[in-house]
């Protein structure tokens, strides 16, 4: 018996004793961040699936893991002999979760969770669906966290404080804006639980989730506090000092789950369903008014302020520079030295730290050669580095951590002289990019109205890519930050209006697998144009200024139209970044920047 089924028979015993019939185990701490810490990782500890995202549901002699298009190939390898089975999201004929647990929940049979680890609006469907079989959920054990004897601690790095120089904003008039919302919909307190928007909100960042700089906290503002819940031990006087300034109290990070039963019968409370979670929301006493909207501080924080606009296009303009840099030393160096993924991963850091103010890496680094670079979310290991060797193409999606703000930058590159299909594909995906990021719409749009832009040329030809075109950028946050992002399948509540100050990604692709994987990302703001008696023209101002692999693009696939549109983004990238580089730099951009 291997590892994963050892796991599933341990669990299964402590659903049998606490008379649980299906288990839920999602991808999640308990705070609803997308990427969490490694004792929050409790889904890969009982699948063996290390994504970023998936559900795993166990009954007595079931376990399935639910995953989007982006990890199809990824859980396949990694389910493999584990007894789970991959359940792809959207796919045809694939339930989702909720139809399987209506399938298979037993008339008087039982739904459990931990929780912590559920949003109130999961919770309360599959709480509907026990009730449809008069049955009932269990929300009270962690039971992974029984069975796991060596289970990672919580993490208890220090916390520090954003400087105004940097976030553009107090936590004082934040937490003014906050308030105002609150009154105006008629809320007398306010529950937080997810980490960007405590964070955001008093100007905290922290290190308790690799590569993202949040820290464990929940929050509670009220017309005359805010009570912050945390390991006061991250703190130092100076934050306990500005802190106690804006007039916000610290509480131990667990009491939380009392101090929310002590609300008074005559308050209203401004929860967010999908970012409270089931337990604390629970814990609320019977009869306290609920206000059920999105979280203010989810577009408060979205639409970047000028400060914050002005230094996230100069952590561009570094990460730009570092990328030239990298990009020159990896066409030069190719077949003469040793160089592998992780290796190349290692020196386009060295390139970001020499640009000054460098945090870290604002997410895991993904560096795939070859057949890897098919897999999304591929990260490099030991296990798995390979040589990079001319005749393929080798795909970096990483990011940096800038005190001027974070990035998120793809580039695809030919290494020496590489296959037709993947120049085709290549341009392609250059077709696309260029076709969202040169888009002009009118105010209202959101990223489902554009996201065809990016994907027609794929779509004539019968091609696609099973993810997002783009997402929302956090400022050393979250650097998938809702509300806004890029995409064609529609989901109630979860597109929102582009707005100017919003800062999004644009990255489509192609992915074949065993064979290779082109994607290109850029960062983009958005802007305002004209306004006449059609309404507000919108357009998107390029931020990242990298080139586009021109030894990968088959000009003659090019529309006029393209063409011009990369010869005048090439333009952009050779005049901004120029007067940061030495002359051999300058004569090489020039040659990668050229008119085709």
């Amino acid at each position: 018996m291997n590892m994963i089924q050892e796991r599933l028979g341990n669990l299964r015993r402590k659903m049998q004793e606490k008379g649980i019939d299906i288990y839920i185990v999602p991808t999640a701490d308990f705070h609803q961040t997308e990427y969490v810490g490694e004792y929050f990782k409790a889904r890969k500890y009982i699948t063996n699936f290390s994504g970023s995202a998936g559900t795993a549901v166990i009954t007595a002699d079931e376990a399935k893991l639910w995953v989007d298009g982006r990890y199809f190939i990824q859980a396949e390898r990694q389910l493999l002999g584990t007894t789970v089975d991959m359940m792809k999201i959207s796919e045809p004929g694939v339930p989702t979760i909720e139809e399987y647990l209506e399938q298979t929940l037993k008339d008087g049979g039982s739904i459990g969770f931990d929780g912590r680890t559920v949003s109130m609006s999961a919770g309360n469907r599959y709480e509907k669906i026990a009730g449809k079989k008069q049955g009932r959920v269990i929300y009270e054990y962690d039971l992974i966290g029984e069975i796991w004897g060596e289970r990672p601690a919580l993490s208890r790095e220090a916390a520090w404080l954003l400087d105004e120089k940097y976030a553009g904003e107090t936590a004082a008039k934040k937490l003014a804006r906050i308030r105002k919302y609150m009154k105006e919909n008629g809320a007398t307190v306010h529950i937080l639980t997810t980490l960007d928007d405590i964070c955001w909100m008093l100007n905290m960042r922290g290190n308790d989730i690799e590569f993202f700089p949040l820290v464990l906290s929940y929050a509670v503002i009220t017309m005359e506090q805010t009570h912050l819940f945390i390991d006061e031990e991250k703190l130092d006087d100076g934050m306990k000092a500005r802190f106690a300034g804006d007039g916000v109290m610290l509480h131990p990070y667990n009491e939380i789950y009392e101090y929310v039963k002590t609300v008074e019968r005559k308050e209203a409370v401004l929860i967010d369903p999908a970012r409270l979670n089931y337990a604390l929301a629970r814990n609320l006493p019977d009869g306290v008014k609920k206000v059920e909207k999105v979280n203010p501080e989810v577009l408060f924080k979205s639409v970047k302020n000028p400060v914050e606009i002005e230094n996230m296009r100069k952590a561009q303009i570094k990460d730009s520079v570092a990328h030239v840099r990298f990009m020159k030393w990896l066409k030069e160096n190719v077949g003469k030295i040793r160089i592998t993924e992780m290796s190349a991963s290692e020196k386009l850091n060295e390139f970001r730290m020499e640009m000054g103010n460098f945090i870290r890496p604002s997410f895991e680094p993904i560096a795939a050669y070859g057949g890897h670079a098919a897999l999304m979310h591929y990260t490099s290991t030991p296990d798995t580095d390979v040589e990079l060797k001319e005749g393929s193409v080798f795909l970096t999606d990483t990011g940096a951590g800038f005190y001027e703000g974070s990035t998120d930058i793809t580039r695809t590159y030919a290494l020496g002289e590489i296959p037709d299909v993947m120049k085709e594909h290549f341009t392609l995906v250059v077709m696309g990019h260029m076709g969202l990021a040169n888009a002009r719409f009118l105010h209202g749009c959101t990223g489902l109205n554009l996201d065809m832009m990016a994907r027609k040329p794929l779509w004539d030809r019968d091609l696609d890519f099973k993810c997002g075109t783009g997402h929302g950028m956090g400022y050393l946050l979250s650097i998938h930050e809702p509300p806004a992002g890029f995409g064609w399948r529609f989901r109630p509540g979860d597109a929102a209006v582009l707005e100017e100050g919003m800062i999004l990604t644009n990255e489509p692709g192609i992915y074949i697998e065993g064979s290779h994987g082109v994607r290109l990302e850029n960062e983009i703001l958005v802007r305002k144009g004209n306004a006449n008696e059609y309404g507000q023209f919108m357009y998107f101002e390029p931020l990242t200024f990298i080139p586009m692999d021109l030894d990968a693009v088959k000009a003659e696939m090019l529309p006029e139209e393209t063409r011009l549109q990369l010869n005048d983004y090439h333009k952009k990238v050779y005049e901004k970044l120029a007067p940061y580089l030495d002359d051999d730099e300058k004569a090489w951009l020039q040659k990668y920047t050229r008119a085709i």
